[in-house]
């Protein structure tokens, strides 16, 4: 995942990444990256947050972004 250069809203430089990937749903939470996980866990996400703004970015990991184009529920805009 490359990291914004600045924020979008903002144009702040404080961003802050998550150091640990989140899940992107499983459970009783909506699954955000349908199809893109391992059939027993969720895709997961890097969080980068803008420090002067408070905006906050989901980024899908690697591992997801992989299965993007062969995914089922996936098609391209």
């Amino acid at each position: 995942m490359r990291s914004p250069a600045a924020c979008p809203d903002c144009g702040g430089h404080n961003l802050f990444r998550s150091v640990k990937r989140v899940s992107a749903g499983g459970g009783y939470a909506p699954d955000y990256l349908p199809k893109l996980g391992k059939w027993y866990q969720a895709a997961k996400f890097r969080i980068v947050v803008c420090k002067d703004c408070g905006l906050t970015r989901f980024f899908a990991d690697e591992e997801g972004l992989a299965k993007l184009e062969s995914g089922p529920a996936w098609q391209r805009v």
